[in-house]
């Protein structure tokens, strides 16, 4: 894998794992260098390579390498178990000349860098006041032996060593400080100095105005960001610098791909510190944590400028910049913006020729040519050469910029400043014939400069091509205002013949619907009629029964073919007569601004009416709620909702999408969408939604509270948002809404490839696709592609372009003969429905003609 892609940073982390559990050392050795080239190594994988090349190397002259080990990774990230462990690892080569103050310098180092840790600094100090009471116990004479002068002075000479370590302690605010001072007081002799004691308590009390974060990073978890920050900001406003530097190494050791946290410190330290090594050892570990960041290094190059750092670590610095990777072309335009303004700074353009003016190279893809007109500027500014401005203007025009107003404008006001009228006029007679997007705006110019430049021939001249301009343009809106009216017109027409046609379809379903009702009525009749006549001999009192029935019914015998209701119809009809007068009696609701449509309700409710009222009776007064039914008295599963005032409109569209009873519930304007267009576009955004995620391969038991939870440990959650089929049955997808980028980006780190419920899930800042213009109302596709759909049938193109119907049943224009054995057949007809004799009757197909036509070959 990492011959594929060497900058594979968990595959480089999988390989030095496996290597470890093989026990290949001199393996991992070359592993941990070569990831160490390419990334930041984390505190972990520094100690554990540390531990093992300590092993490794136990001979005295091997201790250099592992020296300048620990030295690589104290640049990294300021890590106080690294420190630590450097510190100790010192500690062992003391016996060689030197090794003494080595030890010393190490640990001084260390205090500088990590001695402010409010929760880890003491283990350092501590392990320095060990230290230096080792060195004490070496010193001293045996007891009941009087030391001479020489003894005594290093003797006193290394007890104020660790009264210094106490006292320099004791002044910063530490955790646990308060065990420090009782120790203090009880190994020293001759008590703690008043000085002391008041460090000791000015320290205590900026420990307890800094208690309440620390206890808030010990009690959150990773990454903690909103945590620092709020810690950050606090140390900013009290401006102590070592603090501030400390605080942001910690963030930063929990937080290294975090971009805004790296641009907060290193401006910090351009701004504040201005130390030449600190700033630039910062700017440097701030673009190998995120090199992807345009910002870092654009930052860089300038700290690299600002210091005076050569011209030669400036080019590397860019080049590396180039090789980055950047996400937007846009980054790449801006990097080489910053180069090349630093080229700018170093041209002498007093002088005729200068060597950094031939470095002064311009080659870059640029669209919007914004460095071709600053090379522009350089050129008739400083170099005072004004054709070469032009001829890059040119170029600049060349490449598709003629169209725009703005274009042409800075190109005029260049010519204005360091040019001469004729060109100035030239360039504004060639913006009026070219400029497309405001040509009034350019014509104005013109005329403007006419009267203050111009002659009287000038100004008829401007004012020809102004107003021919002018009339071309206006007859080309007009030409492409009637077109879009005919494209309307066309659109509308062809809507109306698609409403024609689907209402002749309907009454034609009516018209067979209806036939085939009569054919079974008529049946039902048959079989009564038969009935009836059977009953008519059964006796003299069913025969009387029934006159008497129909007697009373008719006034007279009944009709043939009657049948009579049976029992309780006649009081279900009554009722849905009832009924149907009640909904006729109710006001007819109307598109206007008090009123909702619900949809995509489930047909089970059972009292939609009550149900949906106590719903909505939060967001205002109800005039009424109208559930929609079928003809059998089903509901439909939508209604209307008209409230009493339009300002509850508003709150009962907040409802839109609430689960009731497993499905989403649908809330939109009661509008006519036709004549409201913006309804029918999709609600959610179509563009890049960088402070969002999108979650996908999901599974279908995830709930709304558990993403939640997974997820509100990388920042703070504004909306989570699962997607669902219309019935609500989940999709496995979702979207998850943060405070802010920086929290949506830690969240895509952190959680790509996640395995939730043995489901791996991917994830990704939330880009939807942009929709299909042709899919927007208003708009008609193209005629071209379409084929009539008689071709396809009623339905359309099929998937597989097959014919489904046996050969033997395709209607030909003349009968197929059949020949079987060498004799010839019965001519059988190829009509699938019926067959015409010699006297031209239709007669009908018997199974066994069917069976002869599936049978022959």
């Amino acid at each position: 894998m990492l011959s594929i892609n060497a900058f594979d940073y968990n595959c480089h982390v999988d390989l030095i794992k496996l290597l470890k559990q093989e026990g290949e050392l001199f393996r991992l050795r070359k592993a941990r260098q070569k990831m160490s080239e390419l990334f930041p190594l984390t505190e972990e994988i520094w100690l554990d390579w540390l531990k093992d090349e300590i092993r490794l190397t136990e001979e005295e002259p091997n201790r250099e390498k592992v020296y300048d080990l620990f030295e690589r990774a104290t640049k990294d990230y300021i890590c106080p178990d690294i420190w630590l462990e450097y510190a100790q690892y010192s500690i062992g080569g003391m016996g060689s000349p030197g090794g003494i103050d080595k030890v010393r310098s190490i640990f001084e180092r260390a205090m500088t860098a990590v001695g402010l840790h409010m929760t880890k600094g003491q283990m350092l100090w501590e392990a320095y006041r060990e230290f230096e009471n080792a060195i004490l116990s070496t010193v001293q004479p045996p007891p009941g032996r009087i030391p001479n002068p020489e003894e005594q002075e290093l003797v006193n000479t290394q007890v104020e060593r660790i009264h210094t370590l106490f006292r320099r302690q004791l002044a910063i605010p530490l955790m646990e400080m308060e065990t420090t001072y009782a120790e203090y007081e009880e190994w020293s002799e001759q008590g703690v100095a008043d000085t002391v004691v008041h460090q000791y308590k000015k320290a205590l009390q900026q420990m307890e105005k800094c208690r309440a974060f620390e206890e808030s990073l010990l009690v959150s978890e990773p990454p903690k960001l909103a945590e620092y920050q709020a810690y950050i900001d606090f140390e900013l406003k009290e401006g102590d610098p070592p603090r501030i530097q400390i605080i942001f190494e910690r963030a930063l050791a929990e937080n290294c791909l975090v971009p805004d946290m790296w641009t907060k410190f290193t401006t910090y330290l351009d701004r504040q510190l201005k130390i030449k090594d600190l700033v630039l050892s910062t700017h440097e570990r701030a673009v190998r944590n995120c090199p992807w960041t345009m910002g870092l290094w654009k930052s860089y190059l300038l700290a690299l400028e600002r210091h005076g750092a050569d011209h030669q670590t400036v080019s590397d610095v860019f080049e590396k910049a180039l090789n980055a990777g950047f996400i937007q072309a846009t980054d790449y335009v801006e990097i080489w913006q910053a180069y090349l303004d630093y080229l700018r700074r170093r041209v002498d353009f007093s002088k005729e020729s200068s060597k950094e003016l031939e470095e002064f190279v311009f080659v870059v893809g640029d669209p919007s040519c914004i460095i071709m007109q600053i090379w522009a500027k350089i050129e008739a500014l400083h170099c005072k050469n004004i054709q070469k401005a032009r001829e890059l203007w040119d170029s600049i025009m060349t490449k598709g910029n003629a169209k725009y107003a703005n274009m042409w404008l800075e190109y005029y006001n260049l010519e204005r400043s360091y040019g001469d009228p004729v060109h100035c006029r030239k360039a504004l007679h060639r913006a009026v014939q070219c400029t497309s997007d405001y040509p009034e705006h350019v014509c104005e110019v013109l005329l403007t400069f006419e009267r203050v430049e111009g002659s009287l021939e000038d100004w008829d001249l401007a004012v020809q091509k102004t107003e021919t301009r002018l009339n071309r343009l206006n007859e080309q809106r007009a030409k492409a205002a009637e077109k879009e009216a005919n494209l309307a017109r066309q659109e509308e027409e062809r809507s109306e013949q698609r409403r024609k046609a689907k209402a002749d379809k309907k009454a034609q379903k009516k018209v067979q619907k209806g036939t085939r009702a009569g054919e079974k009525r008529k049946a039902e009749q048959d079989d009564y009629q038969d009935a009836w006549n059977e009953d008519s001999g059964n006796g003299d009192q069913t025969t009387e029964e029934h006159m008497e029935t129909e007697t009373g019914l008719f006034g007279r015998n009944a009709p043939p073919g009657y049948k009579p209701a049976p029992p309780g119809a006649k009081k279900a009809q009554q009722g849905a007569a009832a009924t149907q007068s009640q909904n006729d009696d109710r006001p007819e609701l109307r598109n206007d601004n008090n009123s909702v449509f619900i949809s995509n309700l489930t047909y089970t409710l059972e009292e939609p009416e009550a149900q949906l009222r106590t719903m909505f009776e939060t967001c205002g007064p109800i005039k009424q709620v109208r559930p929609v039914f079928s003809n059998k008295g089903n509901f439909k599963g939508y209604c209307y909702v008209q409230f009493e005032s339009p300002v509850s409109v508003p709150e009962a569209l907040k409802l839109d999408r609430r689960e009731v009873e497993g499905r989403p519930m649908f809330v939109s304007p009661c509008v006519d969408k036709n004549k409201n267009p913006d309804f029918k576009v999709f609600k959610y955004n179509t563009s890049m939604e960088k402070h969002k995620i999108f979650i996908s391969g999901l599974p279908f038991s995830c709930t709304k509270e558990q993403l939640e939870e997974i997820c509100k440990s990388h920042g703070t959650i504004k909306d989570v948002r699962l997607v669902t089929y219309r019935s609500g049955k989940p999709k496995g997808l979702a979207y998850v809404e943060f405070a802010n980028e920086t929290q949506a980006s830690q969240a895509v780190l952190k959680m790509d490839g996640m395995d939730l419920e043995n489901n791996k899930i991917s994830v990704a800042i939330s880009n939807p696709p942009r929709r299909n213009m042709m899919d927007k109302p208003g708009s008609s596709k193209p005629t071209t592609d379409m084929m009539p759909r008689q071709v396809y049938g009623s339905r359309g193109r099929g998937r597989t372009q097959l014919s489904l119907l046996p050969r033997s049943l395709h209607r030909q224009s003349a009968p197929v003969s059949k020949v079987e054995n060498g004799t010839a057949a019965e001519q059988i007809p190829a009509t699938a429905g019926a067959s015409a004799d010699t006297a031209g009757e239709t007669k009908a197909l018997s199974n066994s003609d069917f069976a002869r036509m599936l049978l022959n070959k």
